[in-house]
């Protein structure tokens, strides 16, 4: 009886329940040239809100995709001021997100969500 309560604790902790807010975190993913080569090698990146902390983008990754993250990086890129037609405009901040994933771990991102 003891080891079956061990095996659900461990299976409790591996399964993380998916909500609302984890599918609002992961906005799109970043499908470039570079990211592209990047994800040969266990990192894909995610395009996500300015005010996601890392933990939240681990957690968010874990439950979508049910794979096991080793490290997440973020940057924040400020937008650009363009002039188009003579008129200033500035394109909006956004934040980045490079997750690495455990070996033998990878995400698909060309299929969806």
């Amino acid at each position: 009886m003891l080891e079956r309560e061990i095996d659900m604790v461990k299976t409790s902790k591996t399964a993380k329940k998916v909500n609302a807010s984890m599918y609002n975190t992961l906005l799109r993913p970043v499908i470039t040239e570079k990211s592209m080569s990047a994800s040969e090698n266990g990192r894909v990146a995610f395009m996500v809100p300015l005010d996601a902390s890392k933990k939240d983008i681990k957690d968010a990754v874990e439950a979508i995709f049910n794979v096991e993250v080793k490290a997440v990086n973020t940057i924040r890129q400020f937008g650009k001021t363009k002039i188009f037609r003579g008129q200033k405009s500035t394109r909006s901040d956004f934040k980045k997100a490079f997750v690495k994933l455990a070996d033998g771990q990878n995400i698909d991102v060309t299929t969806g969500i």
